[in-house]
Parts: C-alpha cells; structure tokens; sequence
C-alpha cells in the first residue's frame, strides 16, 4: 500500500509539473513580449496560498489539476465596452469559462498599459505566447522518453515465447485460469504435469524454432496425442523436456497472438492442440542510442495524435465498457484517476510482466507522464476554443485578413475577437466535460489493466 501511495503522489506531482511548466510556457514569452500577467496560478477552486511579486499574483489552488496564466487584454474590447477597459480571460480552460460566464465582466486597463495588452501584439507573438504552453510539454515528453531510451533503454521483441501462466488442469479455454481451484477429476494439464513455470522461455517445439509468441499455437495445435519435445531456457539454462498435447477448445489468434473476434465482439474458438499455458513475447530491454530519439518520440506523437482523431470512436468503447461491462482499450483514452491508478499499480508492482526491477518501474512511470504530456500538447494544438491553438488560429485569421486588405488596398480591418467564438467554445468544453465525467467513471468501475 505505501508502494502504491507512492506511485499515485508521483504521479499527481508530475501533473501539477507538467501544468506549472505548461503556463510557464506562456508567462515567459508574454513578459518578454511586455504583456501585463496579473496572475499565474496552477490548480482550480478556492486560492491556499498566493504571493504578489511585482505586478503578478503566483499561487497554488485546491485541486492540482490544471492551471491559468492571465494576461490582460487578450480579447479586444467590443462596442460598448467601457473606454479604458477590456474583457478579462486567461489561457485555462476552466478560466475562460468563469471568464465567459460573467459577461459583464471587465478589467481596467491603468496608465501605461494601454499598448500592454495581449491582443495588439503582432502575429507572431500571439503564436509564440499561446504556443509555448504546448511547446513546454512536447519539450518534457522528449526529455523524459531520452532519458528513459538512452538510461534504461526499450524493449526489442526477441526469438522465442515467454510462458506468462500454467494452467493446471484441463478445462475449457474461457474456464482456463491460473489460479482457479481444478474440478473435481479434471486432468492435469501437459504443462503443469511436465513442469513448465511461469518466466520460462520456450525456444524451440519438436526441434521448430519459435519464431515469436504468435508461432507457438502453429507449432502445438497439430500435435494432439503425439509427444512433443519442448526447449526451454530457465534462468541462463536451456534443456529439454517432453509432453503430449491434448484436444481442447481454444481462442482463435491472429498473427500478433491476439483473440479474433466474431461479429457479436466475442472471441471466435477452434478445436486444436493444447498444453496448458498462456504465453507473452520475448521482450529484451535495450538501450538506443540519441539517433533513435527523433524516430521513437514521432512514432509517439502520430500515436497520440491518431488517439485524438478517433476519440469518438474511442470514447464508445469507453461508454460500453462502464456501462456493459466490455475489455477497455489499454491504448484508449484515460483520465487523471486512471493515470494515478496505474502509476499505484506500477510502483507497488501490480502490473503483469513488469520486471521486478525498480528502474523497470521508473522508467514505465516517466512513459506515462511523456504520453500525457503528449496528449496535453495534441489536444491544446486544435485551433479551437477554449485550446491554445485557438488563439494562435485566431491570430493567423488577423494576419491573413489584413494582408488580404493590404494587397487589394482596403482599409485595414482591425483586431479579430476571437470571443465571437464563444458559442462553439461552449459545446467544445460541454463535450470535454462530459468526456471527463465519463473517463473517470470509467477508470474507477472499469478501470484500463497494463499487462492483462
């Protein structure tokens, strides 16, 4: 319990890093650039402690999950507005929605800061401003996922099959368990009678090599009532030893071991040769050289990105899992209590197949922050509101409406509000939080099993 008390604390740590390094990313480029910040706070709800140093308030509030840097003038004013003024908001998601929901609410703009504002900056420092929050969390990911491929190193799938469980007796294939209590006169299954162990790795079938774990269902399935000869290596010691596969009705698999499915969803079966255990790929951790960082981080990203394109796909999975009792996606979306669960799971060492290696554990824990701090940068890159991307797409629309203007020589016209948006900003952040809602539900009666 204290392993996975750990595990949990460092990962809500590295979440409200992650967002204290996020709204650096705009605080820093924003007074470089002369914009007035009057606060620079991570977490939301009730203030517990805050410092006024110069013209910013800093501060931490209640729940550690997100954060705001609030900038004024980053909205121009509208017709209307009260001289000397414009509307408040800030870059957190949260925020601007407090923010929009005062209506009325505006911020005096004092002596001197009439050209501090956000909005007269030109093009190219709206973009740097509001791109440098999700720049400072591609930068994380790619400083975590170096140190974890060049320090510890990546799996490299090897020859062979790794045994992962041995069943016990002899029952059918949605029956077989590794720990379940055998029936009364089942048979011991050919594995456990001939003495494979978990950890085993078997590398040859009847003098076959095993190709990969996928090869091992091609290599037993034939051989029923027939003595097999198995090689297999244990602890740096590779013998043989010999058993007789039995008839048994099992899952079919495709060519990376896993379950086919019929139409219904449920795992088509077959009637084939069967010992007795469940198997895993031969996985040898490796470590790559700098050369290989660019191809493993883009790899990542178009992962995270192809994650963010099919999220309403992805999110009925999800649906169907919390409420109908489905396998979830270990690739699928996740919220903040599934990540915390997870990094319990992995530092107490609850994960199946994880070595028992504390670096093995570490290096899994900064995988999970570099992949979250990849979604944070996918998800505030979409040039939509209440995201980043929305401000910087706000101010390429300025950019090309003036130069547009310019080369057909128009007047030209002016500051684009980005706030007119407003109304489709509401259904987006309606959306995100119902998708929330639904993550966590999912993650506590359903929660996403790394290894199983």
């Amino acid at each position: 319990m204290l392993l996975y008390a750990v595990g949990v604390l460092a990962m809500a740590i590295g979440v409200g890093l992650s967002i204290a390094l996020h709204e650096l990313g705009h605080l820093l480029p924003a007074k470089r650039f002369g914009v007035k910040v009057t606060q620079y706070m991570i977490g939301f709800g009730p203030t517990i402690w805050s410092r006024q140093i110069g013209e910013t308030e800093y501060g931490l509030k209640l729940v550690p999950f997100g954060g705001y840097c609030r900038m004024i003038g980053m909205f121009p004013p509208r017709p209307g507005d009260a001289p000397g003024t414009v509307r408040a908001t800030s870059t957190g998601r949260f925020s601007q929605l407090a923010d929009e929901a005062r209506k009325s609410s505006l911020q005096e703009i004092t002596p001197g800061d009439e050209n501090r504002v956000f909005y007269k900056l030109p093009t190219h420092k709206k973009f740097l401003i509001m791109l440098g929050g999700i720049m400072m969390n591609f930068l994380v990911a790619l400083v975590l996922m170096t140190a974890v491929l060049t320090l510890y190193g990546v799996g490299v799938v090897g020859k062979g099959a790794q045994v992962a469980a041995v069943y016990q007796c002899v029952v059918p294939a949605a029956q077989a368990s590794a720990t379940a209590t055998c029936p009364a006169g089942a048979a011991p299954t050919p594995a456990y009678a001939a003495g494979l162990r978990p950890g085993d790795r078997i590398v040859s079938v009847n003098g076959q090599t095993v190709v990969g774990n996928a090869s091992i269902g091609d290599l037993v399935g034939p051989r029923v009532g027939r003595p097999t000869a198995l090689t297999v290596v244990r602890d740096g010691r590779t013998f043989d030893l010999t058993l007789t596969p039995v008839e048994n009705t099992l899952p079919v698999l495709d060519a990376e071991g896993k379950p086919v499915l019929d139409a219904n969803g449920k795992p088509r079966t077959h009637v084939t040769g069967f010992m007795g255990i469940s198997s895993a790929p031969v996985v040898n951790v490796q470590r790559q050289s700098l050369t290989a960082v660019p191809g493993y981080v883009g790899q990542a990203l178009g992962s995270t990105a192809a994650l963010v394109a099919h999220i309403p796909g992805k999110m009925v999975g999800v649906v169907k899992a919390a409420f109908g009792g489905g396998t979830r996606d270990v690739n699928g979306p996740i919220s903040v209590v599934g990540v915390g669960r997870i990094a319990g799971e992995v530092s107490a060492g609850q994960v199946p197949g994880l070595p028992d290696d504390p670096a093995a554990r570490v290096a899994l824990l900064a995988n999970i922050m570099a992949s979250l701090n990849l979604a944070l940068f996918a998800f505030n890159v979409l040039p939509l509101l209440p995201f980043d991307g929305g401000h910087a797409a706000g101010a390429l629309w300025e950019w090309l409406k003036r130069r547009v203007a310019r080369l057909r020589h128009r007047p030209d016209p002016g500051y684009v509000d980005v706030a007119r948006a407003m109304p489709l900003t509401y259904a987006v952040s309606m959306l995100l939080i119902t998708m929330t809602v639904l993550l966590v539900y999912a993650d506590i009666v359903n929660p996403i099993k790394l290894g199983g």
